[in-house]
């Protein structure tokens, strides 16, 4: 069964996810939210590297405030991030939240919580109810015998049933974990159980490397099951790289065709030039065309280079001081090694289908 298919439509200021739209990518600015200058020069950046929604934190009256102000001057969806304040969510929706996201058993009891879900209904802004691991409830962890997957959904579903008996359901639902094989667990059981859109991310990932091998293989496991409606990698560092590495996540699983897929060979003893160099060079490169729809090769030798490229659209094999422009399996033309990148480029400028 595909969850993706059939989970309830929701509207995130323009954007729609749900019901087989496609999976949207999110990410969380990192900067002082009431520090408007650089939270807005961050979403740029984060627009620009393909980011769909944003998160910023609304811990503060300034920073509930300054929402209104960050609205003006981006283009995505934003979402407050809430803990514990309802006064701090409502403050944040008159300043044009698109979305909240609170624990909805932390916020200040139900009577708090109503005044939060009657805001949102007043301007139909969908809740995002929270949960992880780290934060499950005292009852919860002793009736499971410790953190387990089956207590997450638990936490999470008594959560949004809290909200459905205040008459309201624009809901999504996160439930995120660092334990990769539990987050997977959970997101099986909880497609079972409800049919609100899902926010998949593993939490606490970690540093760009281990947190983009953990964020591949648990999103790998859950997306492959047809399982999330929009997405997070949580990475220790620049949030521009969380996008690219949603993005190539997504491509992965051809769950997103926009962008242009590099391949390169791992080198060999054949390699007789900086291959790892000029496959960072194409990578750049390729972040000018978001959209372009193509497969770019990048191989290290004229022997296996064309003959290896021939499932990409384009390639670039180098050799001693030289290399070939590949296009559709085909040698086009011998360059030096140094007009290679450019050659590309202007190829993949003036590609056509």
């Amino acid at each position: 069964m595909n969850h993706r298919e059939s989970t309830k439509v929701i509207k995130i200021g323009d954007r729609i996810i749900g019901g087989g739209n496609p999976i949207l990518i999110q990410s969380m600015t990192n900067t002082k939210t009431n520090d408007v200058e650089s939270t807005v020069n961050q979403i740029l950046a984060l627009e620009k590297a393909g980011c769909d929604i944003i998160r910023s934190t609304a811990n503060t009256e300034e920073a509930a405030r300054a929402f209104s102000k960050i609205k003006e001057r981006i283009h995505i969806p934003i979402v407050a991030d809430i803990h514990f304040d309802y006064r701090l969510a409502i403050l944040a929706m008159e300043n044009g939240a698109d979305k909240i996201r609170i624990n909805p058993g932390n916020i200040g009891g139900r009577e708090n919580l109503k005044k939060v879900v009657d805001e949102a209904r007043k301007r139909n802004i969908p809740i995002r109810v929270g949960v992880n691991s780290g934060s499950l409830e005292k009852e919860i962890v002793e009736k499971y015998n410790g953190v387990t997957a089956e207590g997450i959904v638990m936490s999470a579903l008594d959560k949004v049933r809290m909200i459905e008996e205040m008459d309201y359901d624009n809901i999504v639902i996160s439930i995120k974990s660092s334990d990769v094989l539990m987050c997977v667990k959970a997101h099986e059981i909880i497609a079972e159980a409800t049919k609100y859109p899902l926010h998949v991310g593993i939490t606490e990932a970690g540093t760009i490397y281990r947190g983009t091998v953990k964020s591949s293989v648990g999103l790998g496991m859950i997306l492959g099951q047809g399982i999330g409606d929009t997405i997070r990698v949580s990475l220790t560092g620049d949030p521009v790289q969380e996008i690219v590495a949603a993005k190539l996540i997504l491509q992965t699983l051809n769950l997103r065709k926009n962008g242009i897929q590099v391949v390169s060979c791992p080198t060999c003893g054949r390699t007789e030039i900086d291959l790892i160099g000029l496959a960072n060079e194409v990578e750049n490169m390729i972040t000018e065309f978001p959209d372009k729809e193509l497969k770019v090769a990048v191989m290290g030798c004229v022997v296996n280079g064309p003959g290896e490229a021939k499932e990409a659209d384009l390639g670039i094999a180098g050799g001693k001081g030289e290399g070939l422009l590949i296009k559709k399996g085909e040698i086009v033309r011998k360059l030096p090694q140094s007009e290679l990148l450019n050659a590309l480029r202007e190829e993949i400028i003036n590609w056509r289908e």
